[in-house]
């Protein structure tokens, strides 16, 4: 009996070791399957939002090629042959491209001023001990909860007490340092930017400016390219500020002009009307085009720790 039960726990045992879990295969081959169903079903949904995000875009683009009569008659999107009549019922009434310059002007210094200083602030806030640091963090949180419609009137007797109204100079130096802005890049460079490497650059005999565009921005590019994308589209559709602090219409932005054009007797040529929010439209999708990978750099960064 002992000698067969040996033999009998050897057969076993080499029965085991061939296959220790028979249901182990066919029920890790059923969750692939499962796996890969469930990605197919999300890469279809995201697809399919793709097209329906994208139709708004196309509508606008083939409806700018269209003649007002045809417009009327119905949907396609099989572009027209009526683009140079729009363009040039459009050219009649608003210069357009001088909007555009105008727009184009203010919303890349905005975009370049505000991201340097806002990003200078930001250091400061993270690495430098000061009196009243912690007040100054909150008073810009607060700010950030403020509406800026509730300031228009104040700004603009502020405006017009220094001389400056009709110029792009209250367009742009108020937000050369925006409290948002400041509190994202705040946030991203404590994740990013290791106490030592300052210290390091400090030992090296680097001075603090110099630290800062050495080590400090490259770290922070991805943050600011991202705040970047939302400072120029924030700055290129402004139409309360402009509308309130320019009087003179060679100085109108893009924004001001297409309210006007929307108030002229062009508005009744849908075709010309499609045609100029497209042209207001493709500096936002070109800026957003090139910048937004860092999009996702900026939210990964910090997500792993070494």
């Amino acid at each position: 009996m002992l000698g067969k039960t040996a033999v009998e726990n050897e057969v076993q045992f080499e029965e085991e070791v061939k296959d220790p879990n028979p249901g182990t295969l066919p029920q890790e081959t059923k969750e692939k399957k499962k796996g890969r169903t469930v990605k197919s079903i999300i890469y279809i949904v995201l697809s399919v939002m793709a097209v329906v995000c994208f139709i708004p875009f196309l509508m606008m683009l083939v409806n700018a090629t269209r003649s007002n009569e045809a417009i009327l008659s119905g949907f396609t999107l099989i572009p027209g042959t009526a683009l140079m009549e729009n363009y040039r019922t459009m050219m009649e009434y608003v210069n357009i491209w001088a909007g555009f310059k105008n727009s184009l002007i203010i919303s890349v210094l905005v975009t370049v001023l505000s991201g340097y200083f806002s990003a200078l602030t930001a250091y400061g806030f993270a690495f430098y001990t000061f009196k009243g640091k912690n007040f100054l963090f909150v008073f810009m949180l607060v700010m950030m909860m403020v509406p800026g419609q509730l300031g228009l009137i104040g700004f603009y007797e502020l405006s017009k007490n220094l001389g400056i109204l009709d110029t792009y100079i209250p367009l742009i130096v108020p937000t050369i340092a925006s409290p948002f802005v400041v509190f994202f890049l705040r946030q991203y460079i404590q994740t990013t930017l290791h106490p030592s490497l300052i210290e390091a650059a400090r030992i090296d005999g680097a001075s603090e400016f110099k630290i800062f565009h050495t080590v400090a921005i490259p770290i922070m590019m991805p943050a600011i390219a991202t705040m970047s994308i939302f400072t120029f589209i924030g700055s290129w559709n402004n139409y309360i500020m402009p509308l309130v602090i320019l009087f003179s219409p060679e100085k109108y932005t893009l924004p001001v002009l297409m309210g006007f054009l929307k108030g002229s007797q062009v508005a009744q040529n849908l075709g010309s009307m499609y045609l100029g929010i497209a042209i207001s439209v493709v500096p936002i999708m070109i800026a957003f085009l090139f910048l937004s990978k860092y999009i996702v750099n900026s939210i990964s960064a910090g997500s792993v720790k070494e």
